[in-house]
């Protein structure tokens, strides 16, 4: 048995640290947690100051076991965990479980796998720092009471099932605010001019912009009547130098972003494969907030500059971390060994360390410099004018390697170059467009824009951006998806050959990308949260609870003291929204149904949001009608409401028989002499569906079926032989047998296939029997 016992928290980290240890170190996995709060009574005695009572998970039962079996027969254990909060909790936790002897136990920190890293770790162990096992404590405990004090409380008031968090409900929030704005956002309209100029040099033109939006057509007119018989010069040129310096190495959320905007990477994406990269030794640890640089690290970027670009490329920048909450001395996300510009792995692995080695080099490079020109063009005919603006790239600098892109674009825009111009130039106008155009809708979140707002706002940590969007997802409080553009008209006024000439046109606005939309859940939760828990809710409040956490993750507060001025308040507001809140299921009554006189609403159903036409308390009872796919219950009209009401609907005979279109639990469907057929999803529309189409349905489902019979059996129908995705089986009763190998289906007699039903029915029953001893 090794002296040295080194335990991580993960097999592939510990397959990468064992190549740097020799014969005496063994190292083995915990696979993350080894134990968690117990699920009964919150797993915290609330009375007893907060007292957290932890069980070994089930799964964990068997590592737990062997680590004990090993750490018993170590001279020495080394308790190699992550070196963030949650590394340091479960290296805390491992001491507890394995009974671990303080003398003998030594927790070591590294924020690179790599040889070097792991033997001076090796040289410096410490004692477990508990101040950050009680911040991270604090948190777990904290987010406990409010998950599961809070979620009873919208099974009763809301929907049953539903679930509520304190970060990931502020999250939501975000999303519902923003989804509202472009709700009752009007765009305002205004005309947009450019002219073209000619210099009168070899064919030379350029663009210039009216100085001033134009508000309307008739505004437009006025100013190209103008334009007519005015001559065009210049009267002020101006070129000044620009630069622009590369961004800081990456931290956790900045990656998160340009993996999202550069890859198309999903957040909880970007970290599995940093995750991975950090395990083989490839990349710094994926969750910081610095962007600082070791000294090793600088020297190594300079020598690749030197090397790859020369001299004037290099640029040595030392950055400072602008957040305040970051938590402990990280460095910034690098490459372990920058000198490596690619490495072997998977395409995403490989995509992912291109990015992070590109951004680390050039940040250590010369600014990109440019120069900008700007002339201004008199009108002589009107008070306005045009301006051209020119930038040409002087020094590529950094953006020779890098460009960061943007949530609006890619990167950097081309650089317009200017012609040779000269102050009172006369120029003549080729041609003047007055295009219009409208006002910008606030943008939707991305994920990458969502952790950003996250960061600026103060709300989570490293460690939580991924987890809080994939959790308000999985959860169905959130949607991402892609949405199909509408089409709008628009003015085109164009002056050429002194000749005004107009043209509607169309273009597609609208499309949305892998953006974040609030489901109707998502709202109707939201509005409820926010009407009862409204501090809980509260960014800065949630903001400031960070701040709380760092501050015991420092040793400047006591961690149970914290919980106790949390929980107290929090809680009696709880016992108030269950004893004194109605039920909220988002209702908003639409008007009422010109036919029937009855009032039409719309609200949050059982299985989703439904339509009703009716009152619960009149003597006829409601209808109600799930929304189509697109419809909500917060835009909805009263005519959208009223057309869902439309199903049933007949559509016609056919064979003698009602054909009948519905909606049913498990999409649309036609049903017909007692038998459903599915209306195909995407191409048939149950509302405008017409006999000729439903027909067709049901004769290719019949089709399908002949094709799917072959054998049944005229003294028994219940029983038929199938053809299907996995080759012939038996039905018999709804349910399915399958036919031994080697077995011809068509050849099989009825008496053949109740043996078959039989063999398989006892088989099962005699599983049964077995699973409910056990």
């Amino acid at each position: 048995m090794a002296d040295n016992l080194v335990i991580v928290e993960s097999p592939a980290k510990a397959k990468t640290i064992e190549k740097f240890l020799g014969k005496d170190f063994i190292v083995k996995s915990s696979f993350g947690h080894v134990r968690d709060l117990s699920k009964k009574n919150f797993g915290i005695d609330i009375k007893n100051n907060f007292t957290p009572n932890y069980e070994i998970s089930p799964d964990k039962k068997k590592v737990v076991s062997e680590l004990k079996k090993l750490a018993k027969n170590s001279d020495s254990i080394w308790l190699a965990s992550d070196e963030d909060r949650e590394g340091e909790a479960i290296a805390w936790h491992l001491s507890e479980v394995l009974k671990l002897d303080i003398n003998k136990t030594k927790r070591i920190v590294f924020h690179e796998i790599t040889k070097t890293a792991i033997q001076n770790a090796i040289k410096e162990p410490r004692a477990i720092n508990i101040n950050l096992v009680n911040a991270q404590q604090a948190r777990r405990i904290l987010d406990r009471l409010v998950g599961f004090e809070m979620s009873p409380v919208l099974w009763k008031k809301v929907k049953p099932s539903l679930s509520a968090g304190r970060v990931q409900s502020v999250a939501v929030r975000l999303i519902v605010e923003r989804e509202r704005e472009i709700i009752n956002f009007t765009p305002d309209t205004f005309y947009k001019t450019i002219a073209i100029f000619s210099t009168g040099n070899n064919n030379e033109t350029f663009k210039a912009e009216l100085n001033k939006n134009l508000s309307s057509k008739k505004e437009v007119f006025t100013f190209l009547n103008e334009c007519k018989n005015s001559k065009f010069s210049i009267i002020d040129i101006q070129t000044k130098p620009g630069k622009k310096s590369p961004s800081a190495p990456f931290t956790t959320s900045t990656l998160q972003q340009e993996a999202s905007r550069k890859l198309g990477f999903s957040v909880s994406q970007t970290m599995v494969v940093a995750q991975k990269l950090y395990e083989a030794g490839k990349i710094t640890y994926m969750r910081t907030d610095s962007v600082n640089l070791s000294n090793l690290a600088l020297q190594t970027a300079k020598n690749k500059i030197q090397e790859k670009f020369g001299d004037n490329y290099y640029q040595f920048r030392k950055y400072k971390t602008k957040s305040k909450s970051a938590q402990e001395a990280h460095e910034a996300i690098r490459p372990t060994f920058i000198d490596k510009e690619t490495i072997s792995g998977s395409a995403q692995e490989q995509k992912l360390y291109n990015l992070i080695w590109k951004r680390t080099v050039a940040s250590q490079m010369q600014d990109a410099k440019f120069e900008k020109t700007t002339a201004k063009i008199d009108i002589s005919g009107s008070d306005k004018l045009f301006i051209a603006n020119g930038e040409v790239l002087k020094f590529d600098g950094f953006l020779k390697l890098y460009f960061e892109s943007t949530d609006n674009g890619n990167g950097e825009k081309t650089s317009t170059r200017l012609p040779v111009l000269t102050k009172e130039n006369i120029l003549s106008a080729e041609s003047i467009s007055s295009t219009q155009r409208f006002s910008y809708q606030p943008p939707r979140y991305t994920e990458a824009s969502l952790v950003r707002k996250l960061e600026e706002l103060g709300i989570g940590r490293p460690s939580t951006y991924a987890p809080t969007i994939s959790t308000i997802q999985n959860r169905g409080y959130v949607a991402k998806e892609d949405r199909p553009g509408t089409e709008r008209t628009f003015n085109f006024v164009l002056l050429e050959n002194n000749e005004i000439k107009e043209e509607t046109k169309t273009e597609i606005t609208g499309t949305e990308k892998s953006k974040l939309f609030p489901t109707d859940i998502g709202m109707v939760v939201n509005d409820f949260l926010i009407q009862n828990f409204k501090t809980i809710l509260d960014f800065n409040f949630t903001a400031n609870i960070e701040k709380q956490f760092d501050e015991i993750a420092l040793g400047k507060t006591e961690w149970t003291k914290m919980l106790s001025k949390f929980y107290n308040p929090f809680h009696t507001q709880v016992i108030e929204t269950l004893e004194n809140t109605k039920r909220n299921s988002g209702e908003r009554i639409l008007g009422t149904d010109p036919g029937t006189g009855k009032e039409v609403s719309v609200k949050l159903g059982k299985y989703g949001p439904i339509a009703q036409l009716g009152k619960n308390d009149e003597e006829e009872k409601p209808r109600f009608a799930g929304l189509r796919k697109g419809q909500h219950l917060e835009t909805i009209t009263l005519d959208e409401a009223l057309e869902l009401f439309k199903l049933p609907r007949k559509v016609g005979l056919f064979e003698d028989a009602e054909m009948v279109v519905s909606i049913g639990r498990f999409g649309p469907y036609v049903r017909h002499d007692s038998k459903f057929y599915s209306l195909k999803k995407g191409v048939d529309d149950p509302y405008t569906i017409e006999r000729n189409r439903a027909i067709e349905i049901i004769k290719e489902k019949r089709e399908a079926d002949k094709k799917k019979l072959i054998k049944e059996f005229a003294e028994d129908k219940d029983v038929r032989i199938l053809n299907g995705r996995w080759g012939a089986y038996i039905s018999y009763k709804k349910k399915n047998y399958k036919i031994p190998k080697k077995t011809k289906a068509e050849e099989l007699s009825l008496e053949d296939c109740m043996n078959i039903i039989s063999e398989q029915f006892a088989n099962k029953s005699v599983k049964s029997g077995k699973k409910k001893s056990k």
